[in-house]
């Protein structure tokens, strides 16, 4: 791993697969540290021939902490009122990061894959930022869209209670109860694998301060369902229907919202990374990158039209 310095912050990253492969930026959800992508999940895009870029995003991890306290409460009452939140950043900010990292590393563009609010951000990068996405993976995620069915009042619950206390076994224990809320079905939970994780994550960084930033960026952002509606690339829309965090429903809303878009619905799927899960889920991810490298490389070659383009 190693910092680089982006969009005017210190961003910690990694990457896997070779260098000169087709670039795949992973950005994780809300609270979670980029080794929240299970190792399987990235070296398996890697020996796909992938050069697979994860990273903590601000206030996350190890890359820039920030300041301030908003209280969910007070962002919420200044959205409906129509009026500014008070936060330190919102989405789209988090979303200048995700390309601003890319530009410093010296990538032009990569195919940008979210989960859940990296899949917001995600959706940024590719309307902010569109030179740099060469397409949008969107999972488990949404368009911010008020009409969509919401969170079930456990999932909710589950998402922003708090541990007993900060100790490490109390927060992997507080982990292990809310984690089963949205996890799937299909698979088995695997206990042990989310304690590991939570552990490693706790030794690594527990910072629990910068998520409560980071859930104000997600309420203080408004719906992307229009913006994404004038999207022109390929888009990749996974979603699962025993997510009970982000229903299915906005998934499906989020592809057709995107012109052109795929949309993968996975009978079973939660809220999570189950690691028999992984193999189906980097299938769909890596046939999809080859499609769209393929149209892309057929574009590029595809001679211009006299009198179009600057030709």
């Amino acid at each position: 791993m190693a910092q680089i310095r982006a969009n005017g912050i210190q961003i910690e990253y990694d990457t896997a697969g070779p260098h000169d492969g087709p670039p795949l930026l992973l950005v994780m959800g809300f609270g979670s540290q980029m080794t929240s992508w299970p190792v399987s999940f990235r070296d398996t895009l890697a020996a796909s021939g992938f050069r697979v870029i994860r990273f903590d995003n601000r206030d996350v991890g190890l890359s820039q902490r920030f300041a301030g306290t908003p209280a969910a409460r007070d962002v919420a009452r200044a959205v409906a009122e129509g009026a500014t939140p008070d936060v330190p950043y919102v989405l789209n900010d988090m979303a200048a990061d995700a390309a601003g990292l890319l530009e410093a590393l010296g990538i032009e563009s990569a195919h940008i894959a979210g989960a859940s609010m990296g899949g917001m951000i995600a959706q940024l990068v590719a309307l902010n930022h569109p030179a740099k996405a060469r397409s949008l993976i969107s999972i488990f995620s949404t368009t911010g869209d008020p009409s969509l069915p919401r969170s079930t009042p456990e999932a909710q619950a589950a998402l922003v209670s708090q541990p007993a206390s900060t100790a490490r076994a109390d927060v992997v224990a507080h982990a292990l109860k809310n984690r089963r809320v949205y996890a799937s079905t299909r698979w088995a939970f695997d206990e042990e694998a989310v304690a590991a994780l939570t552990a490693a994550s706790y030794d690594r960084a527990f910072y629990p301060e910068g998520a409560t930033r980071q859930y104000a960026a997600i309420l203080a952002s408004p719906p992307r369902t229009e913006a994404l509606k004038r999207l022109a690339l390929p888009a990749l829309v996974m979603h699962g229907t025993a997510d009970t965090l982000i229903p299915w429903q906005a998934g499906a809303h989020t592809a057709a919202s995107i012109p052109g878009s795929e949309f993968v619905l996975l009978d079973g799927w939660g809220h999570d990374f189950p690691l028999p899960a992984i193999p189906v889920l980097t299938d769909y991810i890596a046939a999809f990158v080859r499609r769209a490298e393929a149209e892309r490389s057929e574009a590029m070659a595809r001679p211009a039209v006299p009198g179009c383009c600057a030709a």
